[in-house]
């Protein structure tokens, strides 16, 4: 199989490729990213690229499955416009290229609560994309929805370890389970599982107890 990434320089995206580089069932890994990864391995492809040109590179998005991992928050974006466009605008338009190359799944990460009716900015935009990506011509969509996610040491943010300390003291007393903090590399080793189960249903959507205990 050959693997596509987009969002391969952030935490999901660097666990993906670490998982993917050991994975026999895929002979090919391409990733799409505006800055250059130090990995040099046979079956790893690095293609660096403006997302604001998709058409230069659109026709290289040709594989087997699209993992779909960008992200950002209002703060590193500098406001919700730029943040939209990488969480939403983005990842939509690479999707659409990708259905129409034939690429047969999409593997994307959302977020716990998404729902494109919610009156919250970020929840909103997880949910409209969502929305969007089960109307394509994939024969699978996965969804997944983590909860918050315990990231690496260098990529994690000093109010995720406060958030994820918080939620693990509510965990201790029973409130909340539904959101565990989760390590991004199970994450990624269950985005990877899922691809590669056979399915005849198109619509897969994982909620954060689904992708603990199941795949």
């Amino acid at each position: 199989m050959k693997a596509l990434i987009i969002g391969a320089t952030g935490a999901t995206g660097s666990a993906l490729i670490e998982q993917l580089l050991r994975n026999d069932n895929f002979h090919r890994i391409e990733i799409f990213a505006r800055k250059k990864i130090d990995l040099d391995y046979e079956k790893l492809t690095c293609n660096l690229v403006n997302f604001n040109e998709l058409e230069t590179w659109g026709n290289k998005l040709i594989g087997d499955v699209l993992f779909s991992a960008l992200g950002t928050t209002k703060k590193d974006a500098g406001s919700k416009s730029s943040q939209y466009k990488v969480d939403f605008t983005y990842q939509l338009n690479i999707a659409k290229i990708a259905a129409e190359n034939m690429v047969k799944q999409l593997v994307l990460v959302s977020s716990i609560g998404a729902n494109s009716k919610s009156l919250f900015f970020y929840p909103k935009i997880k949910g409209k994309l969502e929305d969007e990506v089960k109307k394509m011509d994939f024969d699978n969509v996965h969804i997944f929805q983590p909860p918050i996610l315990i990231r690496q040491k260098d990529k994690i943010r000093p109010n995720e370890v406060q958030g994820i300390k918080l939620i693990n003291k509510i965990n201790k007393i029973g409130l909340l389970k539904n959101q565990k903090p989760m390590p991004i590399d199970l994450l990624a080793e269950k985005m990877i599982n899922a691809s590669l189960i056979p399915s005849s249903e198109k619509i897969h959507t994982y909620s954060p107890k689904m992708i603990f205990n199941e795949l």
